[in-house]
């Protein structure tokens, strides 16, 4: 994951060049506070937490639940107790870099969080982060069925980890 580009969400979303370098340079300045870093999927939502003075990710929570209202509820929960300056979504893309039906839905979602919690988003090319992630767990001796219930909190620590790698230091 490393060498991936750190896309704040507007920029993902509008591909505007000058506003993309304004945001990044923004966003990279503010370097105190936590971060939670999100791995979008339509069953579940893989939550991971970070601190930018540190700039190491660790696996948080899995939200499993295809309901907007109650995933919306348990992230506010976590941002209440957490408390994050930034909140950081992978965005997943096809191997050969173009969108697809998940993109969109990620989009719709970073923007909603950006909406309701009125925190700045940055979005972040995901690409392998899941198989990343399983190669992870099978490294520490947990493989198959066993890795379900933290796959996805382990992908969104990949995810924040490579926020954390792209700011300079």
């Amino acid at each position: 994951m490393k060498g991936h580009a750190i896309k704040p969400m507007h920029a993902a979303i509008d591909h505007n060049n000058s506003q993309t370098a304004h945001l990044e340079s923004a966003q990279a300045s503010r370097r105190e506070g936590s971060v939670l870093g999100f791995d979008f999927g339509e069953k579940r939502i893989g939550v991971a937490l970070g601190e930018h003075l540190l700039g190491i990710a660790h696996p948080l929570t899995t939200i499993s639940t295809e309901i907007n209202d109650e995933r919306f509820r348990l992230i506010g929960e976590l941002i209440g107790e957490w408390k994050p300056v930034t909140l950081v979504v992978g965005l997943p893309l096809s191997l050969d870099g173009e969108e697809h039906q998940l993109t969109l839905l990620c989009k719709k979602f970073a923007r909603r969080l950006e909406g309701r919690f009125n925190l700045p988003v940055v979005m972040i090319d995901e690409r392998l982060s899941s198989a990343e992630a399983s190669q992870a767990l099978k490294g520490i001796g947990i493989g198959g069925r066993r890795q379900k219930p933290m796959i996805d909190q382990v992908a969104a620590q990949h995810i924040l980890q490579s926020y954390f790698d792209g700011l300079p230091h």
